[in-house]
C-alpha cells in the first residue's frame, strides 16, 4: 500500500478532497439532475454534410401522444434565435433554416415526456433535402469553384475565413537566402476529438413567474455561457443562473455553446417545464467541437554544424462549417506563433489561413493552450527532419539550440516574452533518466531485418494562463478571474472562484494555496465553484488558465485577508501594525514571539466587540480580480522508446520518460496525475486517434469502434522527473501543467517511430501511426490521414 504524507498546512502531497465522492459513485453530473415534471429533448441531425433544406414536415411528430413540442429553425427564426454568436465572433445556426453544412448538424428539436419518446419522434419528422457537393479537404476548399459553405454571410463568395501572421517575414526570408542548409516538410496534425467521459448536456428550467432561467450545464466556462445566453435569448443576465456540477471531463470540448443548450432553453420556455438534453456518444463524436486539423509546411534554415537560424511556416487551418474556436479575439489562429518553441534563432515567421469546410465546427482548445500543441508538434518534427538531413544525433541538435538560462526573460522572434527556464538542465535530466547513451548502443547492436527500435525526443515550451486582458478577450470579455475569500468566526474559510474544475483537483489545490498563505489547515477551507450565483465572474477553465490565473487570484485574495488580520491583531495586542511580523498561521510582536495571535483567534476577534482602529473594518474577508501581467511558460523534455514489428507495423511504447517544469508545485501528486493523463492522450493521438471523413463528408469516426482511445494496454509505466524554475511574476511562482504532457508527448512518440524506420529511409509520416500506416511507410507507400480514402 502506498502511503501519502499529509501536510498539516500548505503545499505538498495530500489526497484530493474530491475523490471521497467520486470513488463512492456519489458525484453529481448533469445527467444525474432530475427535476419534478422534467421533459426530455432530442435533436434531429442531418444525414448530409451539405444539402439545401427544401421542407420540414413535423405534423406526425407533433401528433405523437408523448410529444410536447417540436422546434425547428423556422420556430427559432420567429423568436430571433435562429443564429447565435460563436466564441470567435462568427455566427452559427442553432437549427438549420436554409441548408445544412456538416453531417450531424442540428435540424429540429423534439421535447417529449421521456428520452425514448423524444428519440422515437425524431423518426416521424420528414425532411426533404437537396444534396449539394461537399468539401472536407481544407486545401481544396480554397480552390476556385469549390462549393461555398457560408453563403449565408453577406459578401462571402469563397471558404476563406482569415489570414493571420506573426514574426518578421522580410528578416526571415533574408536568413533563408543566406542559409547553408534548408529543410522543408509538409506535416499534418489530423482532426481529433476530446471524447469526455460525460457527453455534452444541459437541463434548462425557465420560471415564467420570476423570469429566471436556471441552467445545469457541464460547461468549462459557466460565467461566459451566462453572458452569451443573455445575448442570444435577450434575458437579463442577472436572471440567468448557470450551474456546472461535476463536469465529467472537458478537455476543451465543453467550452463552446452548442445548439442543444439553446434548444433546451427554448423548450423550457415553450412548454413551461424543465427540459433535459443529453447527447449520445455518436452525437458527441460527430457534431461537437473537434481540435487540430492543421495542414502545415515547415522550413528550417540552419548552418551545416546544426545551428538553427530561422523557421518559416505556412498553415491551412480547418475550422469546419462555423468558426467556433474559443480563443482570444486578437489571435484568430490561437497562440500558434509560439511555434519557435524552445530554441534560440535569428528570425521566424508564420502565416495561417483559416478555412471553412463541411465538417463540424473545429478549433476547441483540446488540452492545449490555443493551438500550441500543433506548433510544438511541428517544430519538434522539423528539428528531427533537420537532424535526419545533417545525420546528427537529435539530442545533440536540441542541446545545441536550446535557450540558455541567462537569456530569460526571453523575447521570442514572434513577440512573446518567456518568463523563466533552464532548458538544458531539463533535457539532460531526461536523457540521464532514460540512459540515452545505452539506448543508442542497444539500437546500434540490433541485427538487420529484426524488430526495430526507435528513440524519440521532444522538447516543448507552452504559453498558458490567458490574459492579460489588455491583450486577450473572448467576445469582448477580458480574460481575468475573480476570487472571494471569507474566514468565519471559528477560523473556517470559504473560497469562491470563477474557474471550473473538470478533474484538475481545484477543491484540493486551492484550499492548499489558502492554507499556505493563512496557516489554516486545507481541510478547513471549502472551495466553491461552478455556480454563477455563488461565484465571482471569470472566463473559465481551459488553456491551463486555472493555476496561472485563478490560483494567483487565490493567493492575492488570501494575502489581502492576511493583511486585514494584521490590523485586527494590532488592536488585540495593542501595538502598531508595523510592529507585527508574520509566521505561518499567526501574527506576533517583533522581538517577542510569545506575544501573538493565531489566524483563528484573530477571526473570532474580528467579529467581536473589539475596538478597532479608525478606518479598519471588522471581519476577515476580501475580493480580488487578478489580471495577469504575462502568460506563464511551463516546459518539458520527453524521451520515448518504441519497438516496431516491421512485418505488421505494430508499435509498442516500451518506455516514456517525462521531465516537466511547471514552476512551483502545489500538490505534486495532482501534477503527476495530470502528466499521466496527458501522456496517455499523446500516445492516443500519435498512434490511433483520428476523425476521418469520406469525400461526401460522412464522418467515419462516430463511435468508439472507429475512434480508438488509448488504454492501460497501450501505455507503459511512466517515468517522471521534474525541474523547478518559478515564474517570476506569479504570486506563488506556479506556471500550470494540465496540458503540458499532451503538448509534448505526440512528437516524442512520432519521432521514436520514425527513428525506428530510419533504416528504410522514412523521413516523415503523418499521424496516427497505426500499424497499417507504419507498414505502408516501410513499404515506401506512406499515406496521408486527412481522408480515410487510400
Amino acid at each position: 500500500m502506498t502511503t501519502v504524507e499529509q501536510p498539516p498546512i500548505g503545499f505538498g502531497r495530500m489526497h484530493r478532497k474530491e475523490d471521497a465522492r467520486f470513488v463512492r459513485g456519489r458525484g453529481t453530473y448533469v445527467d444525474d439532475v432530475n427535476l419534478p415534471g422534467m421533459l426530455h429533448g432530442a435533436v434531429l441531425r442531418s444525414p448530409f454534410a451539405h444539402a439545401r433544406i427544401v421542407s420540414i414536415d413535423t405534423a406526425a411528430a407533433q401528433a405523437h401522444p408523448r410529444v410536447k413540442a417540436v422546434i425547428t429553425g423556422q420556430t427559432l427564426d420567429g423568436l430571433k434565435l435562429a443564429w447565435m454568436p460563436t466564441l470567435s465572433q462568427d455566427t452559427q445556426a442553432v437549427l438549420a433554416t436554409d441548408k445544412v453544412r456538416f453531417q450531424g448538424q442540428e435540424v429540429a428539436f423534439v421535447v417529449a415526456e421521456d428520452r425514448y419518446a423524444a428519440r422515437d419522434a425524431l423518426e416521424l419528422i420528414d425532411v426533404e433535402y437537396e444534396p449539394l457537393p461537399a468539401v472536407v479537404d481544407a486545401r481544396r476548399a480554397l480552390d476556385p469553384g469549390a462549393p461555398v459553405i457560408r453563403d449565408d454571410k453577406d459578401g462571402q463568395t469563397d471558404n476563406h475565413i482569415f489570414d493571420w501572421g506573426a514574426g518578421d517575414e522580410a528578416a526571415t526570408d533574408a536568413v533563408f537566402a543566406s542559409a547553408e542548409v534548408v529543410v522543408a516538410q509538409d506535416v499534418l496534425y489530423p482532426r481529433v476529438h476530446p471524447a469526455p467521459l460525460e457527453t455534452c448536456g444541459a437541463v434548462a428550467d425557465f420560471d415564467a413567474v420570476t423570469g429566471k432561467l436556471t441552467m445545469w450545464c457541464n460547461t468549462q466556462a459557466p460565467h461566459a455561457h451566462r453572458t452569451v445566453y443573455a445575448l442570444v435569448a435577450g434575458l437579463p443576465e442577472h436572471k440567468i443562473r448557470v450551474i456546472s456540477p461535476d463536469v465529467g471531463g472537458g478537455f476543451g470540448n465543453k467550452v463552446p455553446i452548442y445548439p442543444g443548450y439553446v434548444c433546451a432553453v427554448v423548450g423550457s420556455i415553450v412548454t413551461g417545464k424543465p427540459v433535459k438534453w443529453m447527447e449520445d456518444r455518436s452525437e458527441n463524436l460527430m457534431s461537437t467541437g473537434f481540435a487540430r486539423d492543421f495542414h502545415m509546411r515547415g522550413e528550417v534554415a540552419a548552418t551545416r554544424d546544426g545551428k538553427i537560424r530561422a523557421l518559416r511556416v505556412k498553415v491551412i487551418a480547418d475550422h469546419g462549417a462555423f468558426n467556433g474556436t474559443a480563443q482570444p479575439t486578437k489571435f484568430p489562429a490561437g497562440f500558434f506563433h509560439v511555434f519557435t518553441g524552445s530554441y534560440d534563432m535569428e528570425a521566424a515567421h508564420c502565416a495561417v489561413t483559416g478555412v471553412y469546410t463541411n465538417k463540424a465546427p473545429g478549433g476547441v482548445a483540446y488540452a492545449c493552450s490555443f493551438r500550441i500543441t500543433e506548433a510544438a508538434y511541428l517544430v519538434e518534427r522539423m528539428v528531427d527532419v533537420l537532424a535526419y538531413e545533417l545525420e546528427m544525433d537529435p539530442a545533440e541538435l536540441r542541446m545545441k539550440n536550446l535557450l540558455r538560462p541567462e537569456q530569460f526573460p526571453y523575447p521570442s522572434p514572434t513577440g512573446w516574452e518567456y518568463d523563466s527556464g533552464d532548458y538544458p538542465r531539463a533535457l539532460q535530466l531526461a536523457l540521464d533518466m532514460a540512459g540515452y547513451a545505452e539506448l543508442r548502443a542497444e539500437q546500434a547492436a540490433r541485427p538487420p531485418g529484426g524488430p526495430l527500435m526507435g528513440i524519440g525526443i521532444s522538447f516543448f515550451t507552452e504559453a498558458v494562463g490567458a490574459g492579460p486582458r489588455k491583450h486577450m478577450d473572448i467576445l469582448g470579455l477580458g480574460m481575468a478571474d475573480g476570487a472571494e475569500l471569507r474566514v468565519h468566526p471559528t477560523g473556517k474559510a470559504v473560497l469562491r472562484i470563477s474557474v471550473q474544475s473538470q478533474g484538475q483537483g481545484h477543491e484540493t489545490t486551492y484550499a492548499q494555496i489558502v492554507a499556505e498563505e493563512l496557516g489554516i489547515p486545507p481541510d478547513d477551507v471549502e472551495v466553491v465553484h461552478g455556480d454563477t450565483d455563488q461565484t465571482p465572474f471569470g472566463l473559465g477553465t481551459y488553456g491551463s488558465r486555472s493555476t496561472p490565473v485563478s490560483g494567483a487570484a487565490t493567493a492575492v485574495v488570501a494575502r489581502k485577508v492576511r493583511e486585514r488580520a494584521r490590523q485586527v491583531a494590532s488592536a488585540m495586542l495593542e501595538v502598531d501594525p508595523g510592529d507585527l511580523e508574520w509566521e505561518k498561521g499567526r501574527w506576533y510582536v517583533r522581538g517577542d514571539q510569545s506575544q501573538g495571535r493565531t489566524i483563528q483567534e484573530i477571526a473570532l476577534a474580528s467579529h467581536s466587540s473589539l475596538e478597532l482602529p479608525e478606518g479598519v473594518e471588522g471581519h476577515l474577508d476580501a475580493t480580488t480580480v487578478y489580471n495577469p501581467p504575462n502568460l506563464t511558460f511551463p516546459f518539458g523534455a520527453y524521451v520515448c522508446v518504441v519497438d516496431v514489428d516491421p512485418g505488421t507495423g505494430q508499435v509498442k511504447v516500451r518506455r516514456f520518460v517525462a521531465v516537466d517544469d511547471c514552476g512551483v508545485r502545489i500538490n505534486p501528486m495532482i501534477v503527476e496525475g495530470q502528466v499521466h493523463g496527458g501522456l496517455a492522450d499523446g500516445i492516443g493521438m500519435a498512434l490511433m486517434e483520428l476523425i476521418a471523413f469520406d469525400e461526401d463528408g460522412n464522418c467515419l469516426g462516430a463511435s468508439f469502434m472507429d475512434y480508438l482511445l488509448p488504454t492501460a494496454m497501450e501505455c507503459p509505466s511512466w517515468e517522471l522527473g521534474e525541474t523547478v524554475t518559478p515564474s517570476p511574476h506569479h504570486p506563488i511562482g506556479a506556471k500550470g501543467v494540465g496540458e503540458s504532457a499532451t503538448v509534448g508527448s505526440p512528437a516524442a512518440v512520432v519521432n521514436a517511430v520514425l527513428d525506428a524506420l530510419k533504416p528504410y529511409g522514412v523521413r516523415h509520416a503523418d499521424m496516427p501511426l497505426t500499424p497499417a500506416h507504419v507498414w505502408r511507410a516501410i513499404q515506401g507507400r506512406p499515406i496521408r490521414t486527412d481522408l480515410a480514402i487510400t
